[in-house]
Parts: C-alpha cells; sequence; structure tokens
C-alpha cells in the first residue's frame, strides 16, 4: 500500500466483451464498448484517472516516421464506423503493444480495466462493494439485452467476487434454518418432550441474537467467511445443554422435584462445563496472534459467542428447566431406551481390558502418524484456478477461464517494486538490472507475460533506428537512454513522476499457491543475487501480491496458532484436574484428530488460508468438550482408586450417550452446508463433519483406553 496513491491498489475490475461471432470491428461492438467504458467510470469508488479502454485518452499509440515519432489515441477522434477507420484502429491497436492486454489476441473481444478506491470520494466512506458489484451486473444485464445475445460480457475483479460469494451466502440462511429444524427434531427425539428439548434450543438461539447484537454494538459485522460462526455457536450451546437436560432428567426421575433437579444438575456440570467454554474461548482468542484482519474478526466474534453461551446455558437454562415437569409416562420411556443404551455401555467398559485398550491405542496412533505425515501435503493457499470459494462452474470461474485464455493478462497481477535514486528512469545500471530481472521472471511458469519500462524503453529505442531489431536494447549513452525513456509517462504506470520507483507488472496465469510461491522465491533469489546499491526489488503489489503475502502470513502462523491452542487446552485441563495424565487423555485424542483433518484437506485438496485455517482451530475448541464432560466423570473415582470398569461404565452411562448424540446431531447439522452454493462453505462443512464425528469417536474410545492404562491403580487384575 505504500505506493497506491501513485499506482493503484490491488483492487482491480477487468470487464471483458467479447463477440460470439466474427471480431469487434462492427459499428455495433464499438458503440457498446464506448458506453460501457463511461459506465464503469461512473461506478462507486472508480478511479476514473486509472480506468483504460480503447475509448480512453491514456490508451496510446507511439510509431516512427519519416520526421521522427508520432502518435495518438488508438482511436482517434474523428473515428467514425467505417471500414477506413476499423482498419486504422486495428493497426493503432498493434502499434500501442495493447493486443493480448486490452484486446484479445485475436481480436474477438475487449477489456475495461478500472482501479477501485478504498474510500468513495463522493460520499467519504468505505466502498460498497455489494453496490459496485451490482452495478457491474447491471451493465452485464444491459449489454447482452440490448445486442441481442450478439455480445458476452465477462467480469472478473475482487469487488465481483465479494458480490457472487455475497449471493452465495444469502442461501446459508436457508441452510442454517434447515440445520435449527434437523437439530431440533433430533434433540426431541433425545429428550422424550418437546417442552425439554425447547429448553437448550431457545437457550442457544438466544445466545446467537446476544452475539449478533453485541457485534452490531461493537461495530463489527458478518461477511460471507464469518457467517458460519453463529451456528457453530449455536451447535456449542445445544453441545453444552443437552449434557444438562440429560442429568437434570435423571434427578428428575430420582424424584426431585424441578428446582432442585435444575439445582443439582447446575452444580456438578457448572465446572466442567466453565472449564470447557473457557478452553473454547482463549482457543479462538488465540487467532489473534495472526495478523491478518479477518481471521482477527472472526477470532473476537467466536469468542463473543462462546462467552454468551455461558450466561445463557449456566443461569438461563437451569431456570427454564426449574419450571418442567416430567410425568411418570415420560420416566418410563426414558428408562426403556437406557437399558439398552446401558447394556452398549456396559460392553464398551467391559471390553476396555489392558490388551484391547493397548490395541486402540496403537490404532490411533498409526492413525496419527499417517494424519501428520499427509498434513505435510497440505499447500498454503489456493490450489485451484479462479476462485475456489465458488464452484468450479460458477459464473465468476467460467469468465476468468475466458479472459485468461483470451488474453494475455488475467485478474492476477504481482507488481514488484523497483526502488531506485530519483531519475533512476535514465540510470543504465538501473534499468538494466530491471532488463535482468524481466528476463529472468518470464521463464518462471505460471507468468502469463511482463510489462517494465526497461522492455518498453527498449522498443521505443528500437522506433528511432526504424524499428531494427538491432537496436532493441537499452543505450548506454545517457542523452539517449533519456530518449528513449521520455515517452513512456506516469500515466502508463511505470514509473512515478521523479522516476525514483518503477513497478514490474506480471500477469500470472493463476493465483495458485504453487505459481505464487514461485514468482515470489524467483524474486527474491533475483534480489539476493543481484545486490545494489541503487535499485532495491520489493515484494509487492496488485491483488496476487497481497494473496502472497497473506499466503506468508499463514504458514507464520499456522504452527504458532495450534501451539497456543493447544497450550491453552493444557493449562486449562491441568488446572482443572490437576494431573497430567487426565491432560494428556484429553489433549492427544485432540491432536490426532486435528492431523486427520489436515490429511482429509490435503485428499479434498484444500489448501490451508484465510478461510481454512480457523476451522481447524474452531474445531479443536468444540471437540474439547467431549473429552472434559467425560473425564470430569472419571477423575475423582480414577483417583481414588475405584473399579476402573465400573467407573468407566457409570461415566458412559451418565455422559456418553450425550457425547455421541451431540456429535451425531452437529455434525448432521453441519452436513447441510455440503450443498451451498458456495464451494468453500461446503468444503467447511465436510471438514466440520469431519471433525464432529472424529472427535466424538476419539472421546467414547480412545480416551478411556488411555485412561486405562494412565491409571492401572484402579483397574481389575487380567
Amino acid at each position: 500500500m505504500k505506493y497506491q496513491n501513485e499506482f493503484g491498489g490491488a483492487n482491480r475490475v477487468l470487464v471483458a466483451l467479447m463477440t460470439r461471432q466474427g471480431d469487434i470491428f462492427t459499428p455495433g461492438y464499438f458503440t457498446e464498448l464506448r458506453k460501457v467504458t463511461d459506465e464503469v467510470t461512473f461506478l462507486p469508488a472508480v478511479d476514473r484517472s486509472q480506468v483504460q479502454s480503447l475509448f480512453t485518452p491514456n490508451v496510446r499509440y507511439i510509431e516512427v516516421v519519416e520526421d521522427g515519432f508520432a502518435g495518438g489515441n488508438v482511436i482517434p477522434a474523428d473515428f467514425t464506423a467505417t471500414p477506413a477507420h476499423f482498419a486504422k484502429v486495428r493497426e493503432n491497436i498493434i502499434k500501442s503493444g495493447k493486443l493480448g492486454q486490452l484486446v484479445a489476441t485475436d481480436f474477438t473481444g475487449a477489456l475495461v480495466s478500472a482501479q477501485l478506491l478504498e474510500v468513495d470520494p463522493r460520499t467519504g466512506r468505505k466502498i460498497d462493494y455489494l453496490r459496485v458489484a451490482e452495478g457491474l451486473e447491471a451493465i452485464r444485464r444491459r449489454v447482452e439485452h440490448d445486442s441481442g445475445g450478439a455480445i458476452s460480457v465477462h467480469i472478473i475483479g475482487f469487488a465481483k467476487v465479494i458480490g457472487d460469494i455475497s449471493d452465495g451466502a444469502r442461501g446459508v440462511l436457508l441452510l442454517f434454518g434447515v440445520s435449527i429444524f434437523i437439530t431440533s427434531l433430533l434433540v426431541w427425539q433425545y429428550a422424550g418432550r418437546w417442552k425439554l428439548a425447547a429448553a437448550p434450543i431457545a437457550c442457544s438461539l438466544v445466545a446467537v441474537v446476544w452475539q449478533l447484537g453485541a457485534l452490531t454494538a461493537l461495530g463489527y459485522g458478518l461477511d460471507p467467511f464469518s457467517i458460519l460462526v453463529p451456528f457453530l455457536v449455536f451447535a456449542i450451546g445445544v453441545s453444552h445443554g443437552v449434557q444438562k437436560i440429560s442429568l437434570f432428567r435423571n434427578e428428575m426421575f430420582q424424584g426431585h422435584d424441578g428446582p432442585t433437579a435444575a439445582r443439582h444438575a447446575f452444580l456438578q456440570l457448572i465446572v466442567p462445563g466453565v472449564v470447557a467454554l473457557l478452553t473454547d474461548t482463549v482457543g479462538f482468542l488465540t487467532m489473534l496472534v495472526i495478523k491478518i484482519p479477518v481471521i482477527r474478526e472472526l477470532a473476537v466474534i467466536a469468542s463473543l459467542g462462546v462467552s454468551v453461551i455461558v450466561i445463557t446455558n449456566f443461569f438461563l437454562l437451569p431456570i427454564l428447566l426449574s419450571y418442567l415437569h416430567l410425568p411418570a409416562a415420560c420416566g418410563e420411556w426414558v428408562a426403556s431406551r437406557r437399558a439398552r443404551t446401558d447394556r452398549f455401555w456396559a460392553r464398551l467398559a467391559r471390553g476396555m481390558k489392558p490388551v484391547p485398550s493397548l490395541v486402540i491405542i496403537v490404532i490411533w496412533f498409526a492413525l496419527g502418524a499417517w494424519g501428520y505425515r499427509k498434513a505435510e501435503l497440505v499447500r498454503i493457499g489456493d490450489t485451484q484456478a479462479g476462485v475456489p470459494e465458488l464452484r468450479p462452474n460458477s459464473r465468476y470461474n467460467v469468465d476468468t477461464r475466458v479472459i485468461t485464455s483470451r488474453f494475455s493478462i488475467g485478474a492476477d497481477i504481482l507488481s514488484v517494486m523497483v526502488e531506485t535514486v530519483p531519475n533512476g528512469c535514465v540510470d543504465y545500471e538501473v534499468v538494466t538490472l530491471m532488463d535482468q530481472f524481466e528476463g529472468r521472471i518470464r521463464t518462471v511458469p505460471g507468468v502469463q507475460s511482463v510489462i517494465s519500462l526497461a522492455s518498453m524503453a527498449k522498443l521505443v529505442n528500437a522506433g528511432y533506428s526504424e524499428g531494427s531489431l538491432k537496436w532493441r536494447i537499452l543505450p548506454r549513452n545517457p542523452q539517449a537512454l533519456a530518449q528513449a525513456v521520455s515517452p513512456i509517462e506516469t500515466a502508463t504506470g511505470l514509473l512515478n513522476a521523479d522516476g525514483s520507483v518503477m513497478p514490474v507488472m506480471i500477469f500470472l496465469a493463476d493465483h495458485k499457491a504453487g505459481t505464487l510461491r514461485a514468482v515470489t522465491d524467483a524474486v527474491k533469489a533475483f534480489a539476493a543475487e543481484h545486490p545494489s546499491a541503487k535499485a532495491r526489488f520489493v515484494l509487492a503489489s496488485g491483488n496476487a501480491g497481497v494473496m502472497a503475502a497473506t499466503n506468508e502470513v499463514v504458514q507464520a502462523a499456522q504452527t504458532p496458532i495450534l501451539l497456543w491452542v493447544f497450550g491453552a487446552v493444557i493449562a486449562l485441563c491441568l488446572l482443572t484436574f490437576r494431573s497430567m495424565r487426565a491432560t494428556l487423555c484429553i489433549v492427544v485424542p485432540l491432536a490426532i484428530v486435528s492431523w486427520l483433518a489436515y490429511a482429509l484437506m490435503a485428499g479434498l485438496g484444500l489448501g490451508l488460508k484465510t478461510s481454512t485455517l480457523p476451522v481447524v482451530a474452531l474445531g479443536v475448541g468444540i471437540g474439547v468438550d467431549y473429552g472434559i464432560y467425560l473425564f470430569a466423570q472419571l477423575h475423582g473415582a480414577l483417583k481414588a482408586g475405584d473399579d476402573f470398569e465400573a467407573t468407566m461404565f457409570g461415566a458412559l452411562k451418565d455422559t456418553g450417550t450425550a457425547i455421541v448424540f451431540t456429535g451425531l446431531t452437529l455434525a448432521i447439522g453441519v452436513s447441510t452446508w455440503i450443498f451451498s452454493d458456495l464451494k468453500f462453505q461446503a468444503d467447511m462443512g465436510l471438514l466440520l463433519t469431519f471433525m464432529f464425528l472424529v472427535n466424538m469417536l476419539g472421546a467414547i474410545v480412545l480416551l478411556p483406553a488411555m485412561a486405562r492404562w494412565c491409571f492401572r491403580r484402579g483397574s481389575r487384575a487380567g
């Protein structure tokens, strides 16, 4: 952003008008191109001086004539739609060097390029991307309607990405409603009474409403990447609520009245419940270590929502439960169902002998080792061309493929800033170094084209010698070099006013992680191999430069964030249980599930980036609840040396059913996201479904197996 005012930022929009038949040299096409140029120029927050198309005065050509140089606008002021003028414009396009940049290489389309400002100068407010996206879509509809389908419009750029993602995010609200409905039905089936089921659902919805209200009061909002958080808050609330209604129901069937049963359930679960929620909150807050605003905002939103659950689930829910009365028929129904589940838990507890437990531990540890190795295959950044947040067949990704296939440029630009001395643009040593750099970068896979002052100056110098290729060089003579550089105006974006900063614009075929890494590594290697007191090659501007920088931040943060999350879990477990063995029994399953989640990401081709890294932390935060609730029932009896199988049976009987039910319910609810129009939300739904299920299995299977070996004193012989 250092040179944003001089060269524009990373926020560019490209509007391509493509003919369905023939080429662009028709009266109808040029009429539409002129209209679109004007419409794009007057969109909100567009930097009008940076708009480029065949009809803008900053798109010019230079040619060599008998008297020296001649030049002018690509489309002359006296242009009329005649064959002679069309032929002249075709020649001017070739002379200007804009073939492949503003005009398709086969003359079947042309671009209108615009830079967006961060602040709308007319309103003084931050740019409204949705309004810009709506304006672009209005242009598309008008052109395709007025042309009778003869011209297709293709639009790419960050503003359009946000618009398309926001359109898809509206469908998430429907999925959110479906998830709540499914969860409510499953809780009702578990509770046996609709009033008993309604209590945790209502409290969880209240937590979501309070969270959204608090966010508004604090000046935050929900973007398409954080719109999933309210459902996660709802899911966490339901998870804790099911534990409470399970114990409340047990207390009621032991003969207690409503207030007494609610008080007993509250007292039994207050310590493990608050510890679990504190672990969730601290785990989410650790995401603040990542210096990316969208992730930091996500951390605040998630931790605020979990903090609200402490109030709704540990104060509001017991109060609601205290007013309930369960009839004897409900007790009989629950007793008959518990008889079936108790037989399963009894078999599982009896099966936790030392040898079977060891087999379970070995299998899980082997899975963890496999997941750890596969986790190394996860790429940092995007793994697909186009916008991976959208479906491959989405209109935006189709538009991206059309533009990148017909033009030599695309939406992905990485600009390397060459910082030099004043008037460095006419310093032979500096410009030659830029030319060498440009030659190196052109050979990097994924680079479509490169433009810099050095390459343009060589073209101009050849023009002084009747276009001879022998003179397409950088002259050593300062006056000759100045003569070659002088026709290159600052409006081209290739140098600033005093020639002390010169961008090298690198157009990429895509913004895949491998492409960005190859280009940035090549830039760093060249800078290290060619130290200069006069020139520094600085990364980077352009939208691809922002993505590359983001990938580096995510790569640097992935290990610290997991260390912070697990560090918080370990610290709170140690404070709660005062036992390293208990802490290991809770934390090890979480670590194995995290590695398996990374392995799943590698198998699905998901890159680690700003939208996926928080999910791993969120999954750990939610998964720890299972282990804490189960071990809270185990810990006291195991320390006292009670019989392991009896203790395990009691813990599984009281909390195991609730854990299994919660894991399945949340997994089923989240799995509805797989049908989202947004691919990244579908991917997150699949990833969270996996983490809910496997965390549940880890708590029910691996944790007891580890406890069997960590607390041998309380186990039976044999």
